[in-house]
């Protein structure tokens, strides 16, 4: 920790006049209550609150329990197959995206919900759990696959109606005037998701914001967790756009946080993990001139045996490090049991015509041995304008390429990726991720990484997404991830690789419809089996705090790093009683795994 960062915590710590409760009090509250608790909230003490709230208190029920009474129903039908649908999730405060992991969590609705509206309604909610010692848990897109996003017998702020989008041309954040150049901007309400965003910067408003790849994730859990897109390599974290935040901090008080004004919170919350800190209600991210175009590559291909699955490896990595090793390029090459390689690609900054000569030798070397290699899918290089990117009239006129929300009455606006269909009312089996060092494309280590990818795609399938590694991106880009919490590896990393298993939505004690614990043993293992390979090369390669192993040993080692001790410091200025708690969050090593009990 530096001398200025140093100061920074004790100007923080000395500015906190006006906390209810002092370090040691806070100590003496071990645990949270249950309903089940003589001290649980009164009826008239929630009548309380759902007048604090305009009427936004809701009692939540789960929808699975009409299948546990009838699970062959045609309303339990119904349901499994809505859950397909990602906006259905998101707009049920009961639920979330994923439905749990095997051996691990289970998605279960909280007793009650503020259906937050506004920041008084946040602060309601905050000031209520604090003084009735609940456990606090808060949604916005509820895409998180640890759990953090659920927790039964808590009190829920769901933030999903707090979803406005406005542009500026000169932002200057709260306190730094006349410090700080105005930059073009765009605020965000915490319930916004990042389609919605890109429909009002980018399609209407001829602008571009870093943001998240899916178009259903939620804007404030990504900027928190650090958050990638697809084009990171060239615009960088969506955390280092951050400008400014409003957040409701323990003590019910509404925060500005931005360089000028709260900065030891400012920095944490750009990338230190949602729902840690507090309750985050407004953000206001830069806003960058758009290129010319945006497109994609798609390819897959098979080799016929393990040795031309080598070469084909091999010459795909000696490929990426001369000619796509670059700002230019972004997302996905995915290598698979069955000797399989899959590219999905996306580029900014060039033309179709470059990117076709760029991609034309690796097809032709394809193309010159066809005993060798069978063509699975053909490739294909696409590009268009890049304001119509995220336009949905332009994305339903390619076959194939989204899926609409179809529920009656729904915006035309609510798209989503066909890729990820399968990620809606999963049940995950195991999830882990790893940075990959730059130094790997070396030539004296290359061997060695293609050698990895071989054994490891024996086992599962393992995906290295190039965009969520900086490594390769501009020395601008480099510098403002210095500036953020996040695990130094990141900035080092050509490619974070993920591997992971899963099976479709499935929910316990439903008959017919459970998880299969025997299948998620034998997935678990086979994703540790072909991780391992990579462990060796990278041992401590560190992991990305959003996708990631919900059994991550050194987790606080493995998200942040060096960071971590410092943004303890932070967590205890303003949240010293851990009203704040979620699953490998900062400072949840000092509750139990539920959060609702003290443990040191």
């Amino acid at each position: 920790m530096n001398r200025r960062h140093l100061l920074e915590f004790i100007a923080a710590v000395f500015s906190q006049a006006s906390w209810p409760l002092t370090s040691a009090q806070a100590s003496s509250r071990s645990s949270r209550v249950r309903p089940s608790d003589p001290s649980w909230p009164s009826a008239a003490d929630w009548q309380q609150l759902d007048r604090a709230t305009a009427g936004q208190l809701i009692r939540l029920q789960s929808p699975f329990d009409a299948c546990a009474t009838d699970p062959s129903g045609q309303a339990c039908a119904d349901l499994f197959r809505r859950l397909k649908n990602p906006y259905f999730l998101g707009d049920d405060a009961a639920l979330t995206q994923t439905l749990g992991w095997v051996g691990a969590w289970t998605s279960r609705p909280s007793v009650y919900a503020v259906n937050a509206h506004r920041t008084d309604d946040v602060v309601a909610a905050v000031n209520f759990a604090r003084e009735h010692n609940l456990r606090l848990v808060v949604k916005g897109g509820g895409h998180s696959y640890q759990g953090t996003s659920c927790s039964a017998d808590s009190l829920l702020i769901w933030t999903r109606k707090m979803n406005a989008i406005v542009l500026d041309d000169a932002f200057v954040g709260a306190g730094c005037a006349g410090r700080v150049a105005p930059l073009p901007a765009v605020t965000i309400g915490a319930g916004a998701m990042w389609g919605q965003v890109y429909d009002a910067v980018t399609t209407k408003g001829g602008r571009y914001v870093q943001g998240g790849g899916c178009l259903t994730v939620g804007v404030a859990g990504l900027i928190q967790s650090g958050g990638f897109g697809s084009f990171s390599k060239a615009y960088g974290l969506a955390a280092a756009s951050l400008l400014e935040a409003e957040i409701v901090t323990a003590n019910g008080e509404v925060r500005m946080a931005n360089a000028c004004t709260n900065p030891d919170l400012f920095w944490a919350i750009k990338g230190g993990g949602g729902g840690s800190f507090g309750v985050v209600t407004r953000l206001t991210l830069r806003t960058h001139d758009l290129p010319d175009v945006f497109g994609a590559v798609f390819l897959s291909v098979r080799a016929e045996s393990e040795t031309a699955f080598r070469r084909l490896i091999e010459r795909t990595i000696e490929f990426y490090r001369s000619a796509l090793f670059n700002p230019h390029w972004g997302e996905q090459i995915t290598f698979r049991p069955g000797h399989v390689m899959s590219v999905a690609m996306v580029f900014q900054g060039l033309t179709q015509q470059q990117a076709q000569v760029t991609w034309q030798p690796l097809f032709a070397w394809l193309e010159a041995s066809p005993r060798d290699f069978t063509i699975i899918e053909a490739p294909q290089v696409m590009a268009l304008p890049a304001g119509r990117l995220w336009d949905v009239d332009t994305l339903k006129q390619v076959p194939g390429l989204v899926l609409a929300d179809d529920r009656a009455h729904a915006p035309a606006t609510n798209v989503f990726w066909a890729s990820n269909l399968g990620e809606a009312g999963r049940v995950l089996h195991s999830y882990q991720s790893a940075w990959l060092p730059a130094a790997l494309l070396a030539d004296d280590r290359r061997g060695d990484l293609v050698d990895a990818l071989v054994a490891g795609a024996k086992h599962w399938s393992l995906s290295l997404h190039i965009n969520k590694g900086l490594a390769g991106a501009p020395k601008a880009v480099i510098d403002a991830a210095k500036d953020t919490p996040m695990n130094g590896a990141m900035r080092d990393a050509f490619a974070l690789v993920i591997c992971a298993a899963q099976q479709q939505p499935a929910y316990p004690g439903i008959t017919g419809r459970e998880p299969d614990p025997a299948l998620a043993r034998r997935h678990a293992q086979a994703v540790e089996d072909a991780m391992r390979e990579l462990r060796r090369l990278a041992p401590d390669a560190g992991s990305y705090v959003s996708e990631s192993d919900f059994f991550e040993k050194d987790w606080q080692r493995s998200f942040w790093g060096e960071h971590y001790p410092r943004l303890l410091v932070t967590k205890d200025v303003y949240d010293p009683d851990g009203l704040f708690i979620v699953h490998h969050g900062v400072g949840s090593e000092r509750w139990s795994s539920d959060g609702f009990t003290r443990v040191t």
